[in-house]
């Protein structure tokens, strides 16, 4: 029997609506007919028993806060100038405290939001399922508005003068931060059937690194957007258009010298930051995303584990495989550990150097979608259910 996809919702177009569908009913056991669940896990497919944990680190709380629901999209923070910026469906945007998670503000943006936040701490910038640009100043007062091709998905970049948007279609569009002038565009062809997920954006020296669907990770100049290099993290395989999917995932990872993404279905892969030369890659496949630190390459993967890779290789260094199904959030690592969210809303600490289950904290039962956010002495998850939760180690 042919394994069901994995669990994640995706962008279906009228071109590959046929081939989901003879995939869906030939393969899969207990088919909907709703679109929307096709690509959510089988029936069997139960998030693996937490096994316990001896002696677990105490983690401490440093506030809970509420923003709002998050509805079907996966929400994140940003961290900026002390706050924490945090958006929901319902179009709330708000500003908290950093050490206290106290409210500053909290306004309307004014229709339904479906990503997360993107600041430098001056600009606070969200995206519409409409594809409406939405920027506020550091007061929570109206800057200006835009208008991009489709919905925005994954958390818009702020860097000096320019505001950096990816929208659903696979383009990335340049704004000035001043007035919301469009600057640039940058295009690529939309495939038939892509991953509907939040694949960020990073920037660092000049340019913003994108990862697209067909495996591609491309650096763009940000004075004009054109392209500086392409590099393929993975190639599609297969036959169907369902089997050969193998779209960039998560937010890639640029550092000093080298710039690092992960495919569904595909591979995790490093270039090189000057040219785009492959440095390494291994098969793995996410839909969640990576994280590196100063040794390894963390990847969470679909079928539920997290595995450790050296950063300078490639080669498994362990694979902690007992998440099974838990559909978990892309990885941060701490200084010791390595953090992950979960379908149940539980946040897993795993030791850095073996991966074994050091501690783990309950949130409000609903997912965390999307990865742990740094904040000064711990990290901050979103959950669906539109709570935030600040932990530390002890």
């Amino acid at each position: 029997m042919r394994r069901c996809p994995a669990p994640i919702a995706r962008r279906v177009t009228m071109r590959g609506l046929a081939a989901v569908l003879v995939l869906a009913l030939g393969g899969c056991s207990s088919f909907s007919w709703n679109p929307l669940s096709w690509f959510e896990p089988a029936p069997t497919q139960v998030p693996a028993p937490l096994v316990p944990i001896a002696n677990p680190l105490a983690v401490r709380t440093l506030w809970q806060a509420s923003v709002g629901a998050g509805g079907p999209a996966a929400f994140s923070p940003a961290v900026a100038a002390g706050g924490v910026f945090a958006a929901a469906n319902d179009g709330t945007v708000a500003r908290l405290d950093e050490r206290t998670g106290a409210p500053v503000w909290r306004v309307d943006a004014g229709g339904r939001l479906s990503g997360g936040v993107g600041s430098d701490g001056a600009l606070v910038v969200v995206g519409s399922s409409e594809g409406e640009v939405v920027a506020l100043d550091a007061g929570g007062q109206l800057r200006w508005k835009a208008r991009v091709s489709s919905e925005v998905l994954a958390p818009p970049e702020v860097a000096g003068d320019l505001v950096v948007v990816r929208s659903a279609d696979s383009r990335v569009f340049g704004f000035d931060a001043r007035d919301g002038r469009r600057r640039w565009v940058y295009q690529r062809p939309a495939p038939s059937l892509a991953v509907r997920s939040p694949s960020g954006m990073a920037i660092r020296g000049g340019h913003v690194f994108v990862g697209f669907p067909g495996g591609k990770l491309v650096a763009l100049a940000l004075a004009n957007g054109a392209l500086r290099w392409e590099g393929t993290v993975s190639l599609p395989r297969g036959t169907t258009e369902l089997e050969r999917m193998s779209d960039v995932s998560g937010r890639p990872w640029v550092g000093e010298r080298n710039a690092c993404a992960v495919a569904y279905q595909g591979r995790a892969a490093c270039f090189d930051l000057g040219n785009g030369a492959l440095l390494w890659a291994r098969d793995i496949s996410s839909s969640a995303g990576l994280a590196v630190d100063a040794r390894y390459v963390f990847v969470s993967e679909d079928i539920g584990a997290v595995s450790a890779l050296d950063r300078n290789t490639g080669t498994s260094v362990w694979r902690q495989d007992k998440l099974r199904y838990r559909r978990l959030s892309a990885p941060l690592p701490l200084a010791q550990e390595v953090v992950v969210g979960d379908v149940e809303g539980y946040v897993h600490f795993l030791a850095r150097e073996t991966g074994a289950f050091v501690a783990r904290v309950a949130t409000d039962g609903t997912p965390i979608r999307s990865a742990p956010v740094p904040i000064e002495g711990g990290f901050v998850v979103q959950t669906a259910g539109g709570r935030l939760y600040a932990f530390a180690r002890p």
